[in-house]
């Protein structure tokens, strides 16, 4: 079966093409720009559909990252996922973005317990721990780094909301990804379906209300 996995939940817009019965990532692009989520989506998907030689027809699957991550990025992507799953009428999964950091970094060598973090803004960070075995343990939240210190105390780290607060992520691993990757994302969620679990579904998770709202209380400009 043929994977289309796509993320936006973090700065990195990033689309990938797997090859469930190959395990092999066919095409991948990862673009970081934390502002033109929308604009630069459909043309990472196209380009990489292309470069993978896949019409959208063939696909057996979407998979999604979920956030936590930013109102109105994330819903770039989960937007899109649900749009392309109707249209095509192939299931749409959703991951959490932390999981697919995470699965990144136990591909490229992680290993024991480790933490992963992204930017949440406003002096905050998403973050998720995760065991030995690669399970996570604790997460996806939201807080301020500062309150996590003792909840952590010395594991290892990564993300770009690790990066950010090295007096609190104190052993910060180097080399490790940074921002989500689709390619990561589409094997981890390969590899959960080859196991028999069931993926969750494309439902985000904001953790907290949108930056934007409507305002409480506003004055009327009508006559009355």
């Amino acid at each position: 079966m043929l994977l289309l996995a796509f993320d936006t939940a973090t700065p990195a817009v990033t689309a990938a093409v797997h090859d469930t019965s190959s395990g092999a990532t066919l095409a991948a692009a990862d673009q970081v720009d934390g502002r033109r989520h929308g604009e630069l989506l459909i043309p990472t998907i196209d380009r990489v559909l292309r470069a993978a030689g896949v019409g959208k027809e063939q696909l057996g699957a979407l998979v999604v990252g979920t956030g936590p991550g930013p109102y109105t990025g994330l819903r770039v992507g989960l937007v899109t996922a649900a749009a392309l799953g109707h249209a095509l009428g192939i299931p749409v999964h959703g991951v959490c973005t932390l999981d697919g950091i995470a699965h990144a970094a136990r591909t490229a060598g992680l290993s024991g317990p480790f933490t992963a973090a992204t930017d949440a803004r406003r002096k905050e960070v998403y973050w998720a721990s995760y065991g030995a075995d690669g399970a996570r343990t604790h997460g996806p939240a939201v807080d301020r780094p500062a309150e996590l210190a003792e909840r952590l105390g010395d594991l290892p780290s990564v993300g770009a909301g690790a990066a950010l607060y090295p007096e609190v992520f104190t052993r910060l691993v180097p080399g490790m990804p940074e921002h989500q990757s689709a390619a990561a994302l589409a094997g981890y969620a390969a590899g959960e379906l080859a196991a028999g679990r069931p993926l969750s579904a494309p439902t985000p998770l904001y953790l907290r209300r949108p930056d934007a709202e409507v305002p409480k209380n506003y004055k009327t400009v009508l006559p009355a």
